[in-house]
């Protein structure tokens, strides 16, 4: 396998054992190559050229079995908490070597909740995306105030799980507006329209 994109995910566990344990669980069928711990200590489990089994049913773009395409990244935490500044930290650094491993794009780093948007909402509204954006390590938030048309502009730019208007409100919103609400509106609008115009993802799953 050779990856080209990675998955961040948060365990939705309250202690590093209890994950350890389900994510080496074979009975469970769940794994990821990467647990990051809230004191930053990194638990590599498997190879990153290996599949591991994280990203479950969902798509980005036209890449219909994630697991195939992708490193996956679970962080230590409960889905209600801030994460560690230590365990930011560390996948900072993780996603640079990724990255540079790999020739991954920024706007190849995505969430569980962009490839399967409505099953899934981790890494959360918590997770600092603005963070990772800043540091060239995730696609930033546009900041055009062009519209278009919105679950067009959201399969173009990468979001092709599904067609639902309202599943795709959230899963934008998860990542860009995370404390919005209410109905769509132009900045929802504009926000999918930049995305579509900066970021936009073909249908063999690459980045354009």
């Amino acid at each position: 396998m050779r990856p080209d994109l990675v998955v961040i995910h948060f365990t939705a566990m309250t202690d590093t054992g209890s994950a350890l344990d389900r994510l080496c669980d074979p009975v469970a069928e769940v794994s990821a190559h990467y647990l990051i711990d809230p004191d930053g200590i990194v638990h590599a489990m498997v190879p990153e050229d290996v599949r591991a089994w994280h990203a479950g049913a969902g798509a980005w773009g036209g890449v219909v079995d994630v697991n195939s395409r992708s490193v996956g990244i679970e962080l230590c935490n409960d889905g209600r908490s801030p994460f560690a500044a230590a365990q930011m930290d560390a996948l900072e650094e993780m996603l640079r070597g990724i990255m540079s491993r790999w020739s991954i794009p920024r706007e190849r780093i995505i969430g569980h909740s962009d490839c399967a948007p409505g099953r899934k909402a981790d890494p959360g509204r918590r997770f600092d995306w603005a963070r990772l954006a800043m540091r060239g390590l995730a696609a930033p938030t546009p900041s055009s105030l062009q519209t278009g048309r919105f679950v067009d502009d959201m399969r173009r730019a990468g979001y092709t799980a599904t067609d639902d208007p309202a599943i795709l409100l959230a899963a934008l919103r998860l990542r860009h507006r995370p404390w919005a609400c209410g109905p769509r509106d132009a900045r929802d609008e504009a926000i999918a329209h930049g995305l579509a115009r900066d970021f936009p993802v073909d249908r063999k799953g690459a980045s354009g």
